[in-house]
C-alpha cells in the first residue's frame, strides 16, 4: 500500500490544477479554471484522518472568453466583488486504500456552505531533482450550482436551460513537503 508522509504540506499551484465543467445549451460542456488559489494539508501517514484547506479566488476564473468570465464573476454568478474567495476545509478523508479516498467536507461558494465529496486518487509520492518531497492527487465531485446560489439561467426555445444545474469540479493538485 502506498503512503504519504505524515506532516505539513503546501499546495504547489505551479504544478496543479482547479477545473470544472458544466454542459451548455444541453448539448455540450464548457470548461474552465481558476488561474489563483493555494490550499496546506495536514497528511497522516494512511491518508484517514488527513486535513485539507483551500482558497480559491473567484476573480481569477478562466473560461478562454472573456465576457463569459466577466459575467461569472458578476452577481449573476460568483458575485466575485462581494465573494472573492471560494473556500473548502475537510471534515474527513477516510476509505483510503493505497489508492483511491474519500475527501469529504466543507464548500464555500458565494457565502453558502454546503457539504461535499470528492472522489479521489493519490498518485503517489516521490522526491523531485530539487530535493522537495511531493505528493500528487486528483479528486472530483459533482456539485449543485443553485444550492450554493448561483441560480441564473435564461431558457432555450427547444426547451431546457442554457447552464444546467450539475458542475463536475477536478482537482488535479501536487503539494510539497514542509521543511521542519
Amino acid at each position: 500500500m502506498a503512503n504519504v508522509t505524515p506532516g505539513k504540506w503546501t499546495l504547489d499551484t505551479s504544478h496543479s490544477e482547479a477545473m470544472f465543467s458544466v454542459r451548455h445549451a444541453g448539448i455540450s460542456r464548457v470548461r474552465g479554471n481558476f488561474e489563483e488559489f493555494s490550499g496546506t494539508a495536514t497528511f497522516t501517514d494512511d491518508l484517514n484522518g488527513s486535513v485539507v484547506e483551500a482558497n480559491v479566488q473567484a476573480d481569477s476564473i478562466n473560461t478562454r472568453n472573456e465576457g463569459r468570465d466577466e459575467h461569472l464573476r458578476s452577481a449573476d454568478f460568483f458575485d466575485a466583488e462581494n465573494h472573492p474567495v471560494l473556500k473548502f476545509e475537510s471534515l474527513e478523508v477516510a476509505n483510503f486504500d493505497g489508492e483511491s479516498f474519500d475527501l469529504n467536507g466543507n464548500l464555500t461558494i458565494r457565502g453558502v456552505t454546503k457539504a461535499v465529496n470528492f472522489k479521489g486518487e493519490f498518485g503517489g509520492q516521490t522526491v523531485d531533482v530539487f530535493d522537495l518531497t511531493r505528493a500528487g492527487f486528483e479528486a472530483t465531485a459533482e456539485i449543485s450550482r443553485e444550492e450554493f446560489g448561483l441560480t441564473w439561467n435564461a431558457a432555450l426555445e427547444a426547451g431546457g436551460f442554457l447552464v444546467s444545474d450539475k458542475v463536475r469540479i477536478t482537482l488535479d493538485v501536487s503539494f510539497t513537503k514542509d521543511e521542519e
